[in-house]
């Protein structure tokens, strides 16, 4: 058994060039309306992504409490922010497309087509799964996953983070991060042709081969329960050259950051990462020094999978659970296999952000 923890997807990253519009869409669309943290200082540990210099930077932590994963909205606060200078499609490399989680498709569907209109049809993906896929006004791509249980029922129907796309230009080299450090050791599907599924994305003419990955076992720890189940897909472009995503641009940029894991006991996993030969190759606590992000801390970490997307580590110390009464969580203080009980994750409802 392996000596470190990983409890599910904590949030994917998603850059942008106007914080406060995308929360604003992805609380009206997703309901991701509960902040965990909000932070305006400088990024001081990211340099190797970053120019090698400090940036300035907006960021926050959301979430849905029907949950799952949840969103990291983040912006350059001086610099201006580097755009995808192309049309991502089907397998580019890097996270091309985030999965959300709905417990009825055919309602959501209609929900969401009675006020925006970049959506697909209703689709089914090589598993039997009914799906949509929606483009958010900044080109990012969402595919609509139906999936039923629910962490805590707001009589909503969406949910919030499922799983990632993930453009890799060799499967097997790229299963040495995510099922052998990432623990996602069940292949759902493993299928090579052109998908009716994907037809809403440039490229879908084209052949690939997609492998759907999950875990075999539940996972354990603090937020294990929230996260729930989740799925990582890996993508291979067999037509054509796929392009790297973040290609000459700086981590932060527009487009989907990083895919970050909650973890527990971060040195036995930067061990267990290295003799894998994935070292850690930002690691924000040297010399066990804490790391503070607003009213949350913590330590964070990251490796490269063979192309080069980026996978945050990051285990919590403290994060808010009442912030105007002052009621933090100490997360040190207890024992991290265990999950956190229903009632006190549930307070986190108190924390809803409200948009003008």
């Amino acid at each position: 058994m392996n000596p470190f923890i990983i409890s599910g997807i904590q949030q994917v990253g998603v850059g942008t060039e106007n914080f406060t519009e995308s929360w604003k869409w992805y609380a009206e669309m997703f309901q991701m309306n509960i902040r965990i943290l909000e932070d305006d200082t400088v990024a001081e540990r990211m340099l190797p992504y970053t120019g090698n210099q400090p940036q300035k930077r907006h960021a926050c932590v959301t979430i849905n409490m029907q949950g799952g994963g949840g969103f990291e909205i983040w912006q350059y606060s001086e610099r201006k922010p580097q755009p995808i200078p192309f049309q991502v499609q089907i397998g580019d490399l890097g996270i091309f497309a985030m999965k959300v989680k709905c417990r009825d498709v055919q309602a959501f569907h209609e929900e969401i087509r009675a006020k925006y209109d970049k959506i697909s049809a209703i689709e089914t993906t090589p598993d039997g799964i009914k799906s949509f896929w929606m483009e958010d006004p900044w080109g990012n791509f969402f595919q609509i996953i139906e999936h039923t249980p629910v962490y805590r029922d707001m009589k909503r129907l969406s949910g919030h983070a499922l799983g990632v796309l993930i453009g890799v230009t060799n499967i097997e080299k790229a299963l040495a991060v995510y099922r052998d450090i990432l623990g996602y050791d069940e292949i759902v599907y493993d299928k090579t042709g052109v998908f009716q599924d994907w037809g809403f994305m440039e490229g879908s003419e084209e052949t690939y081969r997609r492998v759907l990955l999950t875990h075999s076992q539940p996972r354990k720890g603090a937020f294990s329960e929230i996260f729930g189940k989740s799925y990582i897909e890996l993508v291979t472009a067999l037509d054509r050259e796929p392009r790297k995503i973040f290609e000459n641009r700086y981590w932060g940029d527009p487009g989907y950051i990083q895919l970050c894991m909650d973890v527990s006991n971060m040195k036995e996993l930067g061990k267990f990462c290295a003799e894998k030969g994935f070292p850690f190759t930002v690691d924000s606590c040297p010399g066990d020094i804490q790391f503070d992000m607003g009213d949350a801390s913590g330590h964070f970490t990251y490796i490269e999978d063979p192309d080069g997307t980026l996978i945050e580590f990051v285990e919590a110390h403290k994060i808010p659970i009442l912030k105007k009464l002052g009621w933090y969580l100490d997360l040190k203080k207890r024992d991290v296999s265990k999950p956190l009980p229903q009632w006190l994750l549930g307070c986190l409802r108190w924390s809803k952000m409200k948009f003008e």
